[in-house]
């Protein structure tokens, strides 16, 4: 019997708004592809969802990355309120799976900065169960361990569970450590593909 929905939040309850964001910030396109590929596009875009770096070390890996662009991406990034954007069934969808009775959590690769530049953008964390944020644990999807440390501290049983994301690798990882997994294309799909799982795991 599934009991547990793991949601995402990247690309399943927000989506990302880089290119909006930048052109607010006031850089034209070749200059935000640039700026996006330093910064989002990067592997230190990784270490910040991690949350081990000091957000200064974050900017110096940024400007290793473009130094030609040093000034602005100094700047940029001070202020990163709506560089995400919650999808409008975000808050409804976490509400109709409650109320049929399932808990839901959140289980994200997701940095302290975004969570307080953009958190009217998340606010739905309010309503959910239990949530698991890299940065507050220092580890990031897809490394079994995080998903091991959620079933932990919640008490919630693998079989009895569902994970959603939107990348392959992060629903493998679910899967390897006894949890259904779905990989996440749009919330029509995903919610069929949960009444799926709760039929057959009766």
């Amino acid at each position: 019997m599934i009991k547990n929905i793991i949601l995402d939040i990247g690309d399943v309850l927000v989506k990302s708004n880089y290119q909006a964001f930048f052109q607010r910030k006031g850089l034209d396109r070749e200059t935000a592809n640039r700026v996006a590929n330093a910064t989002f596009f990067s592997p230190a875009w990784r270490e910040l969802d991690r949350g081990v770096w000091p957000f200064e070390r974050i900017l110096d890996a940024f400007v290793e990355n473009d130094p030609q662009d040093e000034e602005i991406l100094r700047t940029v990034f001070q202020d990163a309120a709506d560089f995400i954007v919650a999808y409008p069934y975000a808050e409804s969808w976490i509400r109709s799976l409650q109320a049929e009775g399932l808990k839901v959590y959140c289980l994200s690769n997701l940095s302290d900065k975004i969570v307080s530049d953009c958190w009217k953008e998340l606010a739905f964390l309010d309503l959910v169960d239990g949530r698991i944020l890299s940065w507050e644990e220092k580890l990031i999807k897809p490394n079994p361990k995080i998903y091991r440390l959620l079933l932990d501290r919640y008490q919630l049983r693998a079989e009895e569970s569902v994970f959603l994301d939107d990348s392959t690798a992060n629903v493998e990882a679910a899967i390897s450590v006894g949890l259904h997994g779905i990989v996440f294309q749009n919330q029509q799909q995903a919610a069929q593909e949960i009444e799926r799982i709760k039929r057959e795991a009766i």
